[in-house]
This record gives structure tokens, sequence and C-alpha cells, in this order.
């Protein structure tokens, strides 16, 4: 099949509410042709209601959709689904289980020319490795086989953008990550501009080329994973996109006064401020006569989280490369180790 044609999608000031419960206020976002956009909050923020308005299965109260140049919704008109050239993976697959995988690929494909037709589905089961299984039932292959089938039907009539809905989230966690790490790489590999909806904040970060945070029917950022992770908008993302540490301290310019010492600030500040710092950010050194103590020790292999008490008692976790610098219970000393930590006004 090769790359597909593809285009940017662009929403604006897209608001819903269904009775009297708004659940998306004046959303906007955009996604450059060709990239991955993680919609990443906790479940009933207005994730998948977006992903939906997008694909045209639900009406917006207010505000636009664009993909490439075609306005697809917008005060005066919405055009339909199956013009939209939009393709969808549903959150359960929705495979009909009394139709042969083939079948199901081609369900989209019903107004094309039979050849046609059996081209389109030969190339889409190629691209994701099921082309020898095409005659078989759905219910007789695993999970992972089960979720390409969806994928190869969304691809089939080669969509300009492909939306997806909790993509891997059936998938036992033994299986997730090798078939997230496939499908990351067929959608690479298809170029196709891509929207998933996820409440995974690794399966964003792994995924995503944009990471857009949504919370309570708002997008409170959109950029970057590592600018995500690394610059948090407020308390509320940092905590929400991986471990936190918050240390309230005393900002006087471009650093603060904290209980493990000063601390360098990404930006100015003056005041109380709670400065945000990552576990790895943290060392942590071996040291009796150490103001802190190990109260649990996480070996992971490939690194170890350290829960660490404070002398005045705040709690601590310390991600370290490899083996456990400390034991549980030994005394030690924390020191802040990262270039500059990102502070939130108290």
């Amino acid at each position: 099949m090769g790359r597909l044609t593809t285009a940017g999608v662009h929403v604006a000031g897209v608001t819903k509410s269904f009775g009297d419960v708004e659940v998306l206020h004046g959303v906007s976002l955009s996604v450059q042709a060709g990239r991955m956009l993680a919609l990443l909050g906790p479940s009933g923020c207005g994730k998948t209601t977006l992903l939906r308005i997008i694909a045209g299965l639900e009406r917006p109260d207010a505000g636009t959709v664009v993909v490439g140049e075609h306005v697809l919704t917008d005060g005066r008109q919405v055009v339909p689904p199956e013009r939209r050239h939009v393709g969808m993976v549903f959150q359960d697959w929705a495979l009909f289980p009394h139709l042969s995988v083939a079948a199901n690929v081609a369900y989209g494909l019903r107004k094309l020319p039979a050849a046609e037709t059996k081209e389109r589905v030969a190339d889409a089961l190629a691209m994701v490795g099921l082309a020898e299984l095409a005659d078989r039932s759905p219910e007789t292959l695993s999970g992972g086989q089960q979720q390409r089938i969806a994928l190869a039907r969304a691809i089939a009539p080669r969509p300009s953008v492909l939306l997806l809905d909790e993509p891997f989230s059936n998938l036992d966690a033994a299986l997730r990550g090798q078939v997230r790490t496939e499908v990351h790489h067929l959608l690479a590999a298809l170029g196709i501009t891509t929207i998933f909806v996820t409440h995974d904040q690794e399966e964003a970060f792994v995924l995503g080329d944009d990471v857009a945070v949504v919370r309570g029917g708002r997008i409170v950022q959109q950029a970057a994973p590592t600018a995500v992770y690394a610059r948090p908008a407020d308390r509320w993302v940092a905590e929400f996109v991986g471990d936190a540490n918050l240390l309230p301290g005393q900002a006087q310019g471009g650093s603060a006064s904290t209980v493990i010492g000063p601390i360098t600030l990404e930006a100015e500040h003056h005041g109380p401020v709670d400065v945000l710092v990552r576990p790895e950010e943290l060392r942590i050194v071996a040291d009796v006569a150490g103001g802190a103590q190990v109260e649990l020790v996480e070996f992971y292999g490939h690194d170890t989280v350290s829960l660490v008490r404070l002398a005045e008692g705040t709690l601590l976790r310390v991600r370290t490369p490899g083996a456990p610098v400390a034991a549980r219970d030994e005394r030690v000393e924390l020191t802040f180790a990262g270039d500059g930590a990102v502070a939130y006004p108290r």
C-alpha cells in the first residue's frame, strides 16, 4: 500500500453538551499532516466525544472541524462520516464475528468494484501482517490479531486521517507492549495523520509526536511529550503525566530554597512556590549521618525507585539507574541533580 495521502486536522472552539452536562468547553487543537497526536486524560474528560466529533459520529453544539482544506463541521454544515475520508478504530474493535477477516476489512469498501475491493483488502491485510488469515473467522484469532484486523479495516478505504479510541485497552498486559510497537511501526510507515485517545501516560508518550492533555472537557496543554513531562502547564498536569515530587519553597528570582537545599528554577519567581522535582532529578547518597531515611526500595532491573522520608516528614520518590544505592531503613542524603525546575506559585 505504501504511504497514504494524508492531511492535517484543525479543531476550533468545539463545545458539546449532553442534556445539561457540558462535556467539551471550546476545545481547539491542531495536528500537522503525518503526525500522531495523543489525546491524554482521565476517564470522562471528553476525549472520546472529541474523537467522535472529528469522525462525524457526534455533532458539536458549536465550533469547526477542518481536515486539510475541507471544512467538515461548522455552524452551517456537517459532512456525514462516510464522506470525511477519516478512518476509525473503536475501543472494542467492532468486528463482525459472522464474517471472515477479509469480509470484515472489505466492509467499508462496498461501493467499489469487486476487483478493486479485493486488491485493497489484500493490501491492507498484507500491511498489518495478516494476509494468510483472510479466510479465518475473527473469533479464532488472538486479541492482537483482532486489533490488527480492525486497523486494516480502517486503512483499507485509504483515509487521510486515522482515529483510534483506546486502541490497546482490550489487550492483556503481556501483549499490549508488543502490539503497541507493531502498530507504532505500521503507522509511521504509512505516514498517516493519527489521533488516538488514551488514559495511559506511557502509551501517549511512546506513540505521540505530540500530546494534548485533556481535563474536564478542556485541553490544558498541547506539546511534544518531552515538553509536557519536563514543563507541565500546571500542578495537575505535572502529577498526571508521571511521578512528581512537589516541594514547597521560597523563590527569589532564579532559585528557590527548599527542604533539600536551593534549586535552580527555569523561570524567575518570587514568593511561595511549589517546585516540581521528578524522581530521576534527585541524587541519593548513602550517609550514616544523612538527614533522610529510606522507607521502601522497588528494584525494576533497569532502575530502582526508593521512597525516602526527610527529617521533617516529607516523603519523596527517587529514581536511580541500576541497582539500589541504599537499602531500606538506611540513612541517606538527597540533593537536586537537574538542570532547572519548574515552579508553580502558591
